[in-house]
């Protein structure tokens, strides 16, 4: 059994990752901090050993979606950016939020919330005697994980973005509603439509 707890606060034993295609690329090693330093940048398919806590942080240092919000572009100003610390400390706030409202373990709300919101189909573009077509791919374990993170950490910023509400309250609301398969989840409408798109492109 394990002795380290994340934050100190939260078990690793008893996590259960019931989607086969991507329980080998979330890794359960258990830690403390969410830090590695960096030590599987440079190895091939690397970021499959990265604890998946540390993969959450490392999607949230970003500048931000290049989407528009009232005419404005989201960003979040370089406060993200580079700043893996204070990235640390709003998953581990978000975390104490979704324990204080679920009593729940926040790291099986984050997996659940992964395994609802990774898509298994998307489209490619294929290219016939000069022309384009889009085409109905499935979706590797790897890039569904990745497409996961990605959209949960899309919707925290944009929640948050010049609002009350803070990134670790937005951040505990979209992994809470992922994990619930909740239709409200942006992360949940974005695989959904991804789906739908490609269904279409059968």
């Amino acid at each position: 059994m394990s002795v380290l707890k994340l934050f100190n606060q939260y078990d690793w034993d008893g996590i259960t990752v019931t989607d086969v295609g991507i329980a080998k690329y979330i890794s359960l090693e258990p830690v403390i901090l969410p830090h590695s330093f960096g030590r599987q940048a440079k190895r091939q398919f690397g970021k499959s050993s990265v604890n998946i806590v540390e993969r959450l942080v490392n999607k949230l240092m970003r500048g931000g979606t290049g989407q528009k919000l009232s005419g404005k572009v989201i960003r979040t100003h370089g406060n993200l950016q580079g700043k893996k610390t204070r990235v640390i400390h709003i998953v581990e706030e978000a975390f104490s939020i979704i324990y204080k409202r679920e009593k729940k373990n926040p790291i099986q709300v984050l997996v659940n919330a992964i395994e609802n919101s990774a898509p298994r189909e998307d489209v490619t573009r294929v290219q016939f005697g000069g022309v384009f077509y889009q085409v109905s791919v499935d979706v590797a374990p790897s890039r569904r994980l990745d497409m996961a993170l990605r959209n949960i950490t899309l919707a925290t910023i944009m929640q948050s973005f010049a609002k009350k509400k803070t990134m670790a309250e937005a951040l505990a609301d979209e992994l809470i509603l992922a994990a619930k398969g909740d239709v409200n989840s942006y992360a949940i409408k974005k695989r959904d439509e991804t789906e739908r798109i490609a269904a279409g492109a059968r």
